[in-house]
């Protein structure tokens, strides 16, 4: 297969930066209430117990949230960083060779995503989250010598826009009830 990208080249595609923030936001816009409310409302679960389950939710957020897909003339390889432990989060690599097509899938919300299919009948799914989405599109089909064409993200920006802007109102709301919370006014 030829290539029309430089001999070794690496390219490493992160998660969106909108994508990343916004999930972050709204996590911490469901759960950073919680405690509040427990100690208002006497809620049997202790606020500090509700804080720790918080952090220990943010950390597991946050490590999903670091995948990082590192393409090369070799492979495609989809890993995390050191830090997240593989029995929680498992990353793959595949030979361009290994490849044997690119399927598409529908999800249960309507959507499509696209899965790795090796000649050992393994499924990886593309990564299509990532920042550069299309560019790691046009590795593939240069490496693999598949019509990428019909390959879409599986969310457009402006979706991440419209949940992130609902998590900032959400937000607001969020300090008008610890504000009423913390005052008493309950």
């Amino acid at each position: 297969m030829t290539s029309n990208l430089p001999n070794n080249t690496t390219n490493t595609f992160r998660l969106s930066p909108l994508i990343r923030i916004t999930l972050l936001t709204l996590y911490i816009a469901l759960t950073v209430p919680l405690p509040f409310l427990a100690e208002v409302t006497k809620a049997p679960t202790p606020p500090i117990l509700l804080w720790v389950g918080i952090v220990i939710g943010f950390v597991v957020l946050y490590a999903v949230l670091t995948e990082r897909v590192t393409v090369n003339d070799q492979e495609i390889k989809v890993s995390y960083p050191v830090w997240v432990p593989s029995f929680f989060r498992k990353g793959w690599s595949l030979s361009w060779s290994d490849i044997k097509s690119l399927k598409p899938r529908s999800t249960g919300q309507g959507g499509l995503v696209y899965y790795f299919l090796s000649h050992d009948g393994k499924a990886y799914l593309l990564p299509m989250r990532v920042a550069g989405f299309n560019r790691l599109v046009n590795f593939v089909q240069a490496k693999t010598g598949i019509d990428t064409t019909d390959v879409r993200p599986l969310s457009q920006p402006w979706m991440y826009m419209i949940l992130f802007l609902c998590t900032i109102l959400l937000l607001l709301v969020d300090a008008w009830t610890i504000n009423t919370a913390i005052l008493g006014n309950w």
